[in-house]
């Protein structure tokens, strides 16, 4: 067993893909602002490295940073999370394919099966992925792959990993988890039989709502080399500032989602007795229907709450207006809090879809700041 496969997950955030300078001695890989490299002799890579869109030093060690916390062979880094997906579909897919997408998902990821990779000629159906037997059902004899977001967003579905996992491959499918909500520290699909993480790295990895990016990470060599393939080929990848962005922010990644599921659990409980809330979604409750399968396979519950209000789509929209810590705006993950309106902005692509959101949904980023100034900033939104 090697050094690094000792090594708590503390140390790799810190330490994986980002040996010392070998020039300098600088602890924190260079950004390497570099387009294209000098060759020894035609065909002499130096170090492997010829053109930045194929690799770039500063993009290898974050992408060797994400296999090792996820516990992959591969990791690959691209421009966007949605670049990341699209990405992993045309490399698993070709037309005439059918795909299992599950019945709560970001807009985002709908959108692109629906609105591109359907016009590909590639077929989708969607089916509830925390009931396997649902997801059973849903595949055919074309299916290649089951898509799987666990923590879901924006309500907070939990699917059993293994158990989906189980069933994709008795149904000759690949298993994809989409880990942005949970974070490698809090989960590791891989070790429970996915065959890809997907990762929004602009969320919960960068952790600092300063930059945009996507990962992809797998277990299986062969497939890593085909997805590294495509990247190169279509070249939506991350630039070296944005990586070393990310590796920065993983640094911390830790000691935050620590931070986050603390004062996540403590928004939740204010929330479930509250007179105005009619519902909350937060795995951590006991409440959850699927709360013991989110216990077996995270190691805390993550830092995003959803909840229903009474009075409706208008008074969801009033919450989120008059929260003042919480910031008002997409996206999810950083240290400061967020709120926003699914159904009027991050989802509201999939309106009279199977995946609508109700309209009285609001979503919450519980970011690190103070729990009881958070508290009562709820509770002022509330009114």
């Amino acid at each position: 067993m090697s050094d690094q496969q000792q090594q708590s997950f503390e140390t790799l955030a810190i330490h994986a893909g980002q040996e010392a300078d070998p020039l300098t001695g600088a602890v924190v890989p260079p950004i390497y602002q570099v387009s294209t490299y000098k060759q020894d002799g035609v065909g002499g890579l130096r170090g492997g490295y010829e053109y930045s869109r194929s690799a770039n030093p500063t993009r290898t060690a974050l992408e060797e940073n994400l296999a090792a916390l996820e516990g992959g062979v591969r990791g690959l880094a691209f421009a966007s999370g949605l670049a990341a997906e699209d990405c992993l579909l045309r490399t698993l897919l070709a037309p005439g394919d059918h795909v299992v997408i599950p019945n709560d998902a970001y807009g985002g990821t709908f959108r692109l099966f629906a609105k591109v990779v359907g016009r590909w000629g590639v077929e989708w159906s969607v089916a509830d992925t925390s009931d396997p037997e649902a997801v059973r059902a849903a595949i055919t004899d074309r299916t290649k792959a089951v898509w799987v977001e666990t923590p879901s967003n924006p309500l907070l579905g939990i699917t059993d990993i293994a158990a989906v996992a189980q069933v994709a491959h008795e149904g000759g499918a690949k298993l994809v988890v989409d880990n942005t909500f949970a974070s490698p520290y809090l989960q590791q699909p891989l070790a429970l039989g996915a065959d890809v993480v997907v990762h929004s790295t602009t969320k919960y990895m960068g952790g600092h709502s300063d930059v945009v990016g996507g990962a992809l990470i797998t277990s299986d060599a062969a497939l890593g080399d085909e997805l590294a393939y495509h990247q190169n080929a279509m070249g939506a990848v991350a630039g070296p500032f944005d990586s070393w962005l990310t590796l920065r922010g993983i640094k911390t990644l830790a000691v935050r989602m620590d931070r986050h599921s603390a004062n996540a659990e403590r928004v939740a409980d204010l929330l479930l007795s509250h007179p105005k809330v009619t519902r909350v979604y937060y795995p951590g409750l006991p409440e959850h229907p699927l709360h013991e399968v989110a216990a077996k396979q995270m190691r805390a519950f993550g830092g995003m709450v959803s909840f229903r209000v009474e009075g409706g789509e208008e008074a969801a929209v009033e919450v989120c207006n008059r929260a003042k810590l919480f910031t008002l705006g997409e996206s999810l993950g950083g240290v400061e809090s967020l709120i926003e309106h699914p159904g009027r902005m991050t989802h509201a692509s999939v309106a009279g879809s199977a995946l609508e959101v109700p309209a009285d949904l609001v979503r919450l980023s519980v970011g690190i700041e103070s729990i009881d100034d958070l508290l009562a900033d709820i509770k002022q939104a509330l009114g």
